[in-house]
């Protein structure tokens, strides 16, 4: 290849095993990670001495991690054209009817054909669209126990709860302590419920992004001498749904959502 390698083709000459032994959580996190500088070729024991060779001095770190989703999205695509749709229907918690398999997506219908053709009335960022395609691919169809844990609990959390805390629940925060009513357009827009206290929080929410991917968003209200707080919660069932580059995607497109129903609030 004479052109420089972006992120996608490095991610497509990986096995896509995720087998750890970079000590990565899976090889897209290890292709991210190269184009961060934080992982070396050499660290995957199954690129050839020869590829990491022909790759030296040409990774692209030009292209931004959203272009490299839209690249990752038409693979997805593509890959759920060769599903069979309607055996998939019930594993996802959806419904097939004229050929096309729709979910609820935050309340709203989330619909896709054969040829991979989507059907929303939802805006489509790639960061909202990565872990909707992702999730049709890979859904275990495990059930929602409503047994919540934070981010850091779930099983692959712990490596990345940095990001997640940076990306996610930091934006929302500020968010909150400046329009804490802006919980109210949540529950309106995207099908939210409120739901009782938990850990005695003053506003607890559940959104379902994905059917069988809830999310329970807390928050504490500042109070004399002490900081306003917020979490998130998910099912303990989680990964087995969404894997945790994808639930961290999730997230982060949820907190773009907020941001222009804050940016909305501002300008009233």
């Amino acid at each position: 290849m004479s052109k420089p390698y972006t992120f996608i083709d490095l991610f497509n000459l990986l096995p896509k095993s995720n087998c750890r032994k970079c000590n990565a959580i899976t090889c897209m996190a290890f292709s991210l990670l190269i184009f961060k500088g934080e992982k070396r070729l050499n660290e995957c024991p199954y690129l050839d001495k020869d590829i990491i060779a022909n790759l030296e001095g040409k990774i692209d770190t030009s292209k931004t991690f959203d272009q490299n989703l839209s690249k990752i999205v038409e693979q997805f695509k593509a890959e759920i054209s060769s599903m069979d749709l309607q055996s998939s229907a019930e594993r996802l918690g959806g419904e097939f009817s004229d050929n096309r398999l729709t979910i609820k997506v935050l309340g709203k219908d989330f619909s896709i054909d054969a040829q991979g053709n989507i059907s929303t009335d939802l805006h489509m960022h790639p960061w909202v669209l990565y872990p909707i395609l992702s999730y049709f691919i890979n859904c275990k169809g495990a059930p929602v126990l409503e047994n919540w844990v934070p981010f850091r609990e779930l099983k692959n959390g712990k490596k990345w709860n940095p990001l997640f805390e940076q990306r996610c629940v930091k934006p929302l925060k500020n968010i909150a302590d400046a329009y804490t009513d802006i919980f109210e357009d949540m529950i309106h827009i995207f099908s939210g419920k409120q739901v009782d206290s938990h850990y005695k929080a003053d506003i607890s929410l559940v959104l379902y992004p994905l059917p069988r991917v809830p999310v329970l968003i807390s928050y504490w209200k500042p109070e004399e001498g002490l900081e306003s707080d917020l979490n998130f919660f998910f099912d303990s069932n989680a990964e087995e749904n969404l894997n945790i580059e994808s639930i961290y995607a999730l997230c982060s497109g949820l907190v773009m959502m907020f941001e222009k129903i804050a940016q909305r609030h501002s300008q009233s």
